[in-house]
């Protein structure tokens, strides 16, 4: 039964990754004038524009140049950035690590506060304590990214000076070594920024799950034995309500890439969200296409992951 739960959730993300290369794919060649007046610009020479689709095969038939470009994929060639003169990949990669870094941090961040939210919030259910929490979890996810990155520069980096405003930290120092505690120091409010509207989604959607299990029979049972309140939660509801939260975690990685973009152009953090930004500023289609593929494969293979995890987690959903 599991070995058959992972091929159909293989075979579907796979028949899912061929169709996000597919429409990438034919995104690019739907732009005005084609690919290479997207890279040259509107402005530029037939002359060039030949060239330009001589040298990256776009003058072959459209089924050839398809062809090409999962040859290109799979060979790890992601294209040209013109207006930054670097290969794609090569560009990807330097901005890679540190958005990795950041999104890590902030999940982090988000999943513990959502927990421990959330597990108030199901124990004071429908009392003032959970209808308060509920209230603070509407207002922050309703506050826009860019607005809450800007009212943490103006408190903790202009006000009271505890962070930097923004960029990265983790300059090499002058024995050579790298200053990881300026590296973290100034991710600190690009995290926070991030995880915020994350932990007021998870915490609501842990608060209904924990809510659910407080209201069973087991933890009805348990309370008239006798059993510690605090042991209730963390052996018996905290177990059965947290497997559903890695699902909806895999489901949000679109969020926090996209809280990321916002982020990383707000603090000016060198990531991929700010790289990202700006290649659509400057028309760069090869950087932005590969980013958006970047992002697709990751979220698909989130999801994958996270349903893949669920299901050696609850018996249940092997049989659903």
């Amino acid at each position: 039964m599991l070995r058959r739960m992972i091929f159909n959730r293989l075979r579907t993300s796979a028949l899912s990754l061929i169709l996000l290369v597919t429409i990438v794919f034919f995104l690019i060649h739907a732009t005005p004038g084609g690919p290479a007046y997207s890279i040259l610009g509107m402005h530029a020479t037939p002359e060039a524009v030949a060239a330009l689709n001589k040298e990256m095969g776009l003058d072959h038939p459209l089924w050839q140049q398809y062809a090409i470009w999962w040859e290109h994929l799979f060979e790890g060639n992601l294209g040209y950035s013109f207006t930054q003169h670097a290969p794609v990949a090569s560009l990807m990669g330097s901005y890679l690590a540190n958005s990795i870094i950041l999104y890590v941090l902030a999940t982090v961040i988000a999943i513990f506060f959502s927990v421990l939210i959330g597990m108030f919030q199901g124990y004071w259910a429908e009392r003032t304590p959970g209808v308060l929490i509920g209230a603070g979890q509407i207002i922050v996810y309703s506050i826009p990214t860019f607005f809450i990155g800007v009212m943490l520069i103006l408190f903790f980096a202009i006000y009271v000076s505890w962070f930097p405003p923004g960029g990265i930290g983790g300059d090499q120092s002058a024995g050579g070594a790298l200053n990881i505690g300026s590296y973290f120091h100034h991710m600190v409010l690009p995290a926070i920024t991030i995880a915020l509207p994350l932990t007021a989604g998870l915490s609501r959607y842990f608060g209904h799950q924990a809510r659910s299990e407080y209201r069973l029979d087991y933890v009805r049972t348990a309370r008239a034995r006798g059993v510690p309140p605090l042991r209730i939660a963390v052996n018996h509801v905290l177990r059965n309500a947290i497997r559903p939260l890695v699902t909806v975690i895999g489901m949000m990685i679109p969020g926090i890439f996209v809280g990321g973009i916002l982020t990383e152009s707000v603090f000016n953090y060198p990531g991929l969200g700010w790289l990202l930004w700006r290649s659509a500023l400057e028309q760069d289609y090869p950087t932005l296409s590969a980013i958006v593929l970047l992002i697709g494969v990751l979220t698909i293979l989130g999801n994958l992951a996270a349903d893949l995890t669920n299901s050696i987690l609850d018996v249940r959903v092997r049989y659903e």
